[in-house]
């Protein structure tokens, strides 16, 4: 493995969050709450391990900003995606630890309430954190 294979596995990373995320919002709805509380834990792990990796390639590539090589309309509608997932991505740094230590207090309520905001975004930095590594490893590169 390689510092350029880190985008890739961060990628996943986010994919396997975004399931996670998934199954545990399944879990809660249908009233499994061991399965989702196992779940949530895992999907807190494997964000973790992302932010371990994606801090880690911008110390080993010294921050180097990745550039995005679509142009006209996907250039706009990539920008508003990465500007909302950076906003986002920032703010459920503070959000997620605070919804959990709510269910581990065992202060259901609040988690619950905390969870109602919460949950939605960060599925979305998920899936949009995905959608990065796509659009500029995959889909629109810039020409290197």
């Amino acid at each position: 493995m390689t510092v350029s294979d880190i985008p890739a596995l961060n990628a996943t990373l986010n994919g396997v969050a975004s399931l996670l995320l998934t199954a545990g919002f399944i879990f809660i709805k249908t009233g499994r709450k061991d399965a989702h509380r196992r779940t949530m834990m895992a999907a807190c792990f494997v964000s973790v391990i992302f932010l371990i990796g994606y801090v880690a390639h911008k110390i080993l590539v010294q921050g180097v900003h990745t550039p995005f090589g679509g142009t006209g309309l996907i250039a706009k509608i990539y920008y508003t995606m990465l500007i909302s997932h950076i906003i986002l991505a920032a703010s459920i740094a503070y959000l997620v630890p605070r919804t959990f230590l709510f269910a581990i207090r065992g202060d259901f309520e609040r988690h619950k309430a905390w969870a109602k905001y919460t949950f939605p975004i960060w599925y979305y930095v998920s899936i949009t954190g995905v959608l990065v590594y796509f659009s500029l490893y995959q889909w629109w590169p810039a020409a290197r």
